[in-house]
């Protein structure tokens, strides 16, 4: 992978910011296992988010 692609995807699925050395959740959709990443300004806020791969979406 490379480092632009790394980068993309340790980005906050709500609010689109780099996660990378930040107080972010990391998980797998709950629904078909696809890498999560959520900053803790939006787990705070509950923001929602959507699956880029299945399209569940989120609190």
């Amino acid at each position: 992978m490379s480092g632009l692609q790394e980068q993309i995807r340790n980005q906050c699925i709500s609010c689109g910011i780099n996660v990378a050395g930040s107080n972010a959740a990391q998980f797998d959709c709950p629904e078909c296992g696809h890498q999560v990443y959520r900053c803790a300004k939006c787990r705070k806020q509950s923001n929602l988010y959507q699956c880029p791969d299945c399209g569940f979406t989120g609190p």
